[in-house]
């Protein structure tokens, strides 16, 4: 570890990145969690169902206001910061950088779809491999022209929801912002049912958020995402390689925009009844405040990781990041098996509290579960599988006992 503001050592920074994607990936199941345990609307208006008083509604506005969009952007700005890892790497090697890229993006996609359509329908994998198709092609500008890049692919969804929020009548909305009782009993039903009954939900909902979703929204807020995760990386700010006067900057500067946009989202819904009206207005708080907060948590990780680099928590988060591929769909595996009807039938029968005990259960498993595997093992199980498809060749897994 460095002393002061001076840059930190090869050992530290690989620490740091890994301990980033723990921290992420144990984050997105505080929100992921929503979808698993309630009906999806509930992901976009938290009034059309399940109780928000109390407790209850406490749970919903830390979740919103410190989780919910920062998790998920700080796991897509490691997915970009990882093209650059991945491609230097094969071309100091003596590979071609993009058939490489090409294969592992393609069974990255194939792992997606695997995902959406046979467990959960709010998989991200396919999203992350399409992207990464295109994005790789950018990987040689500079950080700025990466930055102004990803700025401007991110302004598209939301100039787009706000043309459509003043251009459409509130009533248009009312359906998808309030489902009738039917609809809601209807996804109900299909996931207290066996898993071929999920179906009836899952397919349909799987291909609308990789179509229209993707092209509306999904595919321009990944791809900026990932370019602004290539300029960071790029520059140091996602490798420990910054001077901690510039992650305490990064943390204040951060915080005090990200938390103040979305404080204002929560206060303008919230004066407007939660109205049909406000449903895409409202949306452009979070989604804005989520990239400041997200740095702010870069921050706080790396200096975490400074003073503590050999620390429980920071072992800890590091090995869920060396197993984020791994944890990410054990997360859905353990999710749905509480709470769809194969499993314990949970689903829409749990409080906001006690969805959020079952993510504190999960982690409970999952980060010992982590640490454990990679003192016999080089990676995650499906870590090791996608290199094997990559590569095309076996690679090794169990640890030596001669490097311990």
């Amino acid at each position: 570890m460095s002393d002061g503001d001076g840059p930190t050592s090869p050992s530290d920074r690989i620490v740091g990145l890994d301990a980033l994607r723990g921290f992420a990936l144990l984050g997105i199941l505080v929100i992921n969690v929503r979808a698993f345990s309630m009906p999806e609307v509930v992901l976009s208006n938290p009034t059309a169902f399940g109780d928000l008083t109390g407790a209850n509604y406490w749970v919903w506005l830390v979740g919103h206001v410190l989780v919910e969009g920062k998790f998920i952007t700080l796991f897509t700005f490691l997915f970009g910061g990882g093209v650059v890892l991945f491609t230097r790497s094969a071309e100091r090697k003596g590979r071609s950088a993009l058939d490489s890229y090409f294969r592992r993006s393609g069974w990255l996609v194939a792992f997606g779809l695997a995902h959406a359509y046979l467990l959960w329908y709010g998989d991200i994998l396919v999203a992350y491999g399409l992207c990464a198709f295109v994005v790789v092609f950018l990987r040689g500008y500079a950080p700025r022209t990466l930055a102004l890049i990803g700025l401007a692919l991110l302004a598209v969804p939301s100039v787009i929801e706000v043309l459509v929020g003043l251009a459409v009548d509130p009533s248009a909305l009312a359906s998808t912002w309030h489902p009738s009782e039917a609809a809601l009993r209807s996804e109900i039903e299909a996931y207290r049912g066996g898993w071929l009954e999920q179906m009836d939900h899952r397919v349909p909902t799987s291909f609308g958020r990789q179509t229209s979703g993707f092209l509306g929204y999904t595919a321009w807020r990944v791809s900026g995402s990932m370019l602004l995760g290539m300029a960071l990386f790029k520059r140091g700010v996602l490798t420990n390689d910054r001077s901690s006067r510039f992650y305490r900057r990064l943390i204040a500067i951060g915080a005090t925009s990200g938390l103040a946009a979305v404080l204002a989202g929560v206060l303008y819904v919230e004066a407007n009844d939660w109205g049909a009206g406000t449903a895409l207005f409202w949306r452009q708080f979070n989604y804005w405040g989520s990239f400041p907060l997200a740095g702010a948590y870069v921050g706080l990780v790396m200096l975490y990781c400074r003073w503590r680099p050999e620390g429980a928590a920071t072992r800890a988060l590091a090995a869920v990041g060396r197993t984020a591929f791994s944890n990410y769909v054990l997360q859905t595996v353990l999710a749905t098996s509480i709470f769809y009807g194969h499993g314990l039938g949970l689903f829409a029968r749990v409080s906001r509290v006690e969805a959020f005990a079952v993510v504190v259960a999960i982690w409970a498993v999952q980060i010992p579960l982590s640490v454990l595997w990679l003192r016999y093992f080089r990676f995650g199980p499906l870590e090791w599988l996608w290199r094997v498809l990559t590569y095309g060749s076996r690679q090794p897994l169990r640890i030596d006992r001669s490097e311990k």
